[in-house]
């Protein structure tokens, strides 16, 4: 039986479009000058974008219900700051500090002379920093514990001449001090330090209201001390601050408009040469020129509207410009095609018509793919998403309207100059013939208007051609056919294989530029300070049985089994409770009953006041309580993953049920549960919409059947293909990834459909026919985007490195999916032809 045909919503809709085709053929202007006003007007709310550019890093890179969120709450609640014991491992956010890390240029030790020295000069120079005209100076604004300012205490080490120093921790001054977090590239023998190529120093400020302000002024004096103070003899110096990063980004955000200007004129320049023709009346220069103006308005007026009614702008709405370029001038190079279609002599307003439901149709399906897509993306974990999905969302609907409203117009005016031959340039009416009284350079600068006397259309390009005469044939022949099957079959099993090989996660300097004094510092702790990790808290969150010795027995247990994952120093550990048993023995008390441990534990929290930090102790309970293990050989972003999925499965093994894990790291850490599960399911969805949408707009089944399948099958490609150019799965790939595989429908939807409406009877036929009309205005899309973005490939921001990465390879896989993969595999399982179809019925009734 032949196959069903869903064009149900098809035909009545391609009728629609060819009354809307011919309305704007009639009246061009309106459809000219209207989009042109309503630009002008939403324009305007470009004025409120410093005011709506929100780029808080927690806010919108991480998700929204995070588990460290809700467990830094609790921490906050349980265990405030007391501001006159500071204690960097106890903090539960960022906190206040600059920070400064010292490589030895010259001599393998940077605590030996004179690389030291310089390091004790730089020192002097910070801690003289003052604000406010010299009245307040570091001294004023430390975070302070007993009374002092918290000092670098390896400053204070080596300056004692001590005969050794012990490497991670040292004893100084009868007190532990841990050294794994400040120094680095340490060589020790017997635990005592030789050398070491690094030293990271911190200077913590009081995180209080009251000094907000002139703790950020002194931050500053700090950043500009430090930037002219760089270039020292004896030491390669990177500075950081608590508020680096967020100043990084927000210096940032409109950085990508430069680049947007240079694709929009590369696109220009590509669009106008590959619509350029010798003919001087059907040349269609300003045609390029206006298709992507169209696009460009299309984002003016989305991001206008959306700026007016306050809607937050991040740095990653940066990256829709680009996509919505691509949609543009994908639109603009199928309709031009369909219009070279159409015969000549025919009104203006008839031309329309035939090319507006020829070529409407497939821009439809892929305007209401991305539009369907980009909306559920606005549910995303991530506010940042949710920004760059209604933006985008917005700025495809303009997009679509523009074309068939703006860019239509424009078409229709060019078609009335056509109409009356006159000159692309000049506008006046030219011959059509040459003239034999006229010299050579007349005559090929001031003839035109041909076209082909047998079909009454323009005269077809050599591109165009190419794909009917060569390509076309070349790719239906049945060794070819099974060639490109067995060239896809290897495809997928490389795109598989590379999957299985993909790294995730996100190095949080990623959002900085390549030469900024984030992404220098960043680097330098990677390669020095990676030995030892974050201090990760063991929280208690409920009240438990501490005095009894089977309860302890049982929490020791948990600890133990932390301290015996592979990135957990065994003997680096800090509790409170250790400490008190020790306490018991020592004073002779005994700590078996609830009362008695209740009894003496405040007496001991007012002796020891860091400890006090870690046991929420009201009334005569024990409420919540803390621990600390230390993490070590924590080098990258996969080994961040790796150390949190063990802690977070060891604690849901252990026998105590109450134990939570923190640190402030972990609240960037989330992202990493959610990326994966929402890449994967903005790749269904966007699977399950194009299908909907297909098998009510594409009258073929089967057809869009095979467009849902190309979708899949580019995004495994890209995927294997990731893990060959150094790309990583985290929050900013899920978002570029999701605008680029949105992106590969173009190339199936714009063939499938061509191929099924085709009215040809071989499946061959149909496969050339789509081609001849569809190859080249999909190759000349697939590489003016490439061009278009290519500017992105020399950007110091990695967000925008990798946003070309990801665009080149699906505009790359999905050409050749829509120009080889696709016609092959279309041919081989399509519907039985119409003639085939009567054939059949017509045997049937001959046999009743």
């Amino acid at each position: 039986m032949g196959c069903r045909r869903t064009d149900c919503l098809a035909k009545p809709l391609s009728g629609l479009f060819e009354k809307l085709g011919s309305l704007v053929g009639s009246c061009p202007l309106y459809f000219f000058v209207i989009p042109l006003v309503f630009t002008a007007a939403l324009s305007g709310g470009f004025a409120f974008l410093k005011d709506r550019e929100d780029n808080d890093f927690e806010r919108q890179y991480t998700p929204k219900k995070g588990p460290s969120k809700a467990t830094r709450e609790f921490v906050k609640e349980n265990f405030p700051y007391n501001d006159s014991m500071f204690s960097a491992e106890r903090l539960y956010d960022r906190g206040n500090f600059a920070s400064l890390i010292a490589v030895s240029k010259s001599s393998l030790n940077v605590l030996a002379d004179p690389a030291f020295e310089d390091i004790i000069r730089l020192n002097n120079k910070i801690l003289n920093i003052t604000v406010y005209d010299g009245t307040l100076g570091f001294n004023d604004l430390c975070a302070k514990a007993y009374g002092e300012c918290v000092s670098n205490v390896i400053l204070d080490i080596v300056r004692s001449n001590e005969s050794s120093v012990t490497y991670p921790v040292h004893t100084f001054r009868s007190s532990p001090a841990f050294l794994g977090s400040v120094l680095g590239g340490v060589h020790a023998v017997n635990n005592s330090v030789t050398s070491a190529k690094a030293v990271k120093l911190f200077y913590y400020l009081e995180n209080t209201e009251s000094k907000a302000n002139a703790s950020k002024i002194w931050l500053r004096g700090f950043k500009k001390l430090l930037s002219e103070e760089l270039d020292k003899k004896h030491i390669d110096v990177s500075y950081y601050t608590s508020k680096s990063k967020q100043e990084e980004i927000d210096s940032h955000t409109t950085d990508g408009f430069p680049l947007f200007l240079i694709t929009y004129a590369s696109a220009i320049t590509f669009s106008v040469i590959s619509c350029l023709r010798f003919d001087n009346v059907r040349n269609k220069v300003w045609v390029a020129v206006f298709g992507v103006l169209s696009a460009g308005l299309a984002v003016l007026s989305s991001f206008g509207l959306l700026l007016y009614i306050g809607v937050p702008f991040v740095i990653t709405v940066a990256n829709s410009p680009f996509l919505i370029l691509g949609i543009g001038l994908n639109n603009m190079f199928v309709m031009v095609s369909d219009w070279q279609h159409t015969n000549v002599k025919d009104p203006v307003s008839k031309r329309m018509a035939h090319s507006y439901k020829e070529a409407i149709m497939p821009i439809t399906i892929t305007a209401l793919t991305d539009v369907l897509k980009f909306s559920i993306g606005t549910t995303s974990d991530f506010p940042s998403v949710q920004a760059f999905c209604l933006y985008t969302t917005i700025s495809i609907i303009f997009c679509y309207i523009y074309t068939v409203t703006f860019f239509g117009a424009f078409l229709a005016l060019n078609g009335r100059r056509e109409a009356s031959n006159r000159h692309w340039f000049t506008c006046m009416k030219i011959p059509t013939d040459k003239l034999d009284d006229h010299s050579k350079i007349h005559n090929i600068c001031c003839v035109g208007g041909s076209y082909d006397k047998d079909t009454g259309a323009e005269k077809k390009q050599p591109a165009s051609n190419f794909f009917k005469d060569y390509y076309g044939p070349f790719l239906i022949k049945p060794w070819v056919k099974g060639v490109v099957i067995f060239l896809y079959v290897v495809y997928l099993a490389a795109s598989i294989y590379g999957c299985f090989h993909i790294q995730q996660g996100i190095e949080l300097y990623d959002l900085a530029a390549d030469n900024s004094h984030v992404t220098r510092f960043n680097k330098k702790d990677r390669q020095y300070f990676s030995d030892y990790g974050p201090s990760v808290m063991v929280i208690v969150s409920d009240e438990y049985p501490y005095w009894q010795i089977h309860s302890r027995f049982r929490l020791e247990e948990c600890v133990s089994s932390l301290k015996r994952l592979p990135f957990v120093d065994v003997d680096i550990y800090t509790s409170w409770l250790d400490a008190y048993i020790s306490y018991g023995k020592e004073n002779g008390l005994y700590l078996g009953h609830k009362y008695f441990f209740n009894e003496h534990l405040a007496p001991f929290l007012d002796l020891f006041p860091y400890f006090k930090q870690d046991v929420n102790f009201t009334g005569d309970s024990v409420h919540a309580s803390r621990f600390f293990i230390q993490t070590i050989n924590i080098a990258n972003a996969r080994q961040e993953i790796d150390m949190l999925k063990g802690l977070k499965s060891t604690i849901e093994r252990c026998c105590v049920k109450s134990l939570l894990v923190y640190n402030q790291n972990f609240i960037f850490y989330d992202q990493y549960d959610v990326v994966v599960k929402s890449t994967i399911k903005n790749v269904l969805v966007i699977t399950a919409a194009m299908l909907a949408v297909s098998l009510l707009l594409i009258p073929d089944p089967l057809c869009s059947l095979w467009v849902a399948c190309s979708i899949t099958s580019v995004t495994v490609g890209v995927t294997g293909l990731m893990a060959l150019w150094d790309i990583t799965l985290d929050s900013i790939f899920m978002i570029i990834f999701t605008v680029c595989i949105g992106f590969t429908v173009d190339f199936s939807a714009h063939m499938s459909y061509a191929f099924a409406s085709s009215k040809k009877s071989c499946p061959n036929d149909r496969a050339v026919g789509a081609l001849a009309s569809l190859g080249y205005p999909v190759l000349q899309g697939a590489f003016s985007t490439i061009l278009g973005v290519s500017v992105l490939a020399t950007s110091e921001f990695h967000t925008f490195r990798m946003f070309f990465k990801i665009f080149f390879l699906v505009v790359l896989i999905g050409m050749v999916h829509g120009l080889c993969f696709i016609p092959v595999i279309m041919t081989i399982g399509s519907c039985h032809s119409h003639k085939d179809k009567n054939k059949d019925e017509g045997l049937k009734m001959s046999k009743l």
